[in-house]
């Protein structure tokens, strides 16, 4: 046995040994096979430990093992001028309205509808645009809040349109029910498309007493008697659902049309509004 064990110390090169187990077959229980480095002689019980595996590193582009580089991230393109509805937020327009108001009564014999009065005129208007409006925990669902005033609205012919609003009286309605402090009114259901508006009066609110679409109007002292004149100043009348309006926005100017009549069945008006950013 100590024959065997000189003859495969002597044998010791930097290669695979097998084989050498005192003589042994191959198979028949023997040492597994170890791989020495370096040429070097092995002493004492060799270790069983795994080897460490080096972590793969990774080149940039550049070749430099030293560091890892990761894929770029490619930005969004970000289009020229503004976006959307989002930059009229704020816009404030001043100009002219042309307006047009036919007048509706039933003084004629039979009691039937009939036009008493066709009525033209130009006044001053503002347009305001802002951020949609928010109450109650709801958020107007349109483009924008919208404000027209066509004249102060104690003239006679004055014009107002909202497209939201937030009630902000506790109470009650006209018809007793609980109305909520903080309650978003939504009048208008409008669309944009690339600088152009449209809209429909879709709620008058009448019920919760807040009408605030109106068309400013001179009330006859008595009715059906021209004779005996009107009253001072004007009386509102709520715009009627249905209403439309539309035209172009941008930053620089604006113009709108609005057609429709008033929810009694007393008048039906157009108006054709143009201004500029102020």
């Amino acid at each position: 046995m100590a024959v065997g064990f000189g003859v495969c110390l002597g044998l010791l090169l930097p290669v695979v040994l097998s084989g050498c187990s005192g003589g042994g077959e191959e198979g028949s229980g023997g040492s597994s096979p170890s791989v020495v480095e370096g040429g070097g002689t092995p002493s004492g019980t060799p270790d069983l430990a795994s080897p460490s595996v080096p972590e793969p590193v990774l080149e940039s582009p550049e070749g430099d093992p030293a560091e890892a580089t990761e894929p770029p991230v490619e930005e969004e393109a970000v289009p020229d001028g503004p976006e959307g509805a989002e930059a009229l937020w704020g816009a404030e327009y001043s100009g002219t309205a042309e307006v047009s108001v036919d007048v509706y009564d039933y003084c004629a014999a039979d009691g039937s509808r009939q036009l008493a009065d066709s009525q033209s005129y130009s006044m001053s208007a503002t347009l305001s645009l802002g951020a949609p409006r928010s109450g109650g925990g709801a958020t107007e669902d349109n483009p924008f809040t919208l404000v027209m005033a066509v004249g102060q609205p104690d003239d006679a012919g004055a014009v107002s349109l909202w497209s939201s609003a937030v009630s902000a009286v506790s109470g009650q309605d006209l018809a007793g029910n609980p109305r909520d402090p903080d309650l978003l009114l939504t009048y208008w259901d409008m669309e944009w498309d690339d600088g152009e508006v449209t809209g429909r009066l879709i709620d008058d609110h009448t019920d919760q007493a807040v009408a605030l679409n109106l068309l400013n109007w001179p009330a006859q002292t008595v009715p059906c008697r021209d004779d005996l004149g009107q009253l001072p100043l004007g009386f509102p009348h709520a715009l009627g659902e249905g209403t439309t309006l539309g035209g172009d926005l941008d930053t620089d100017s604006a113009s709108l049309t609005v057609q429709g009549g008033t929810g009694d069945g007393q008048f039906e008006f157009g108006l054709e509004f143009g201004g500029s950013a102020s």
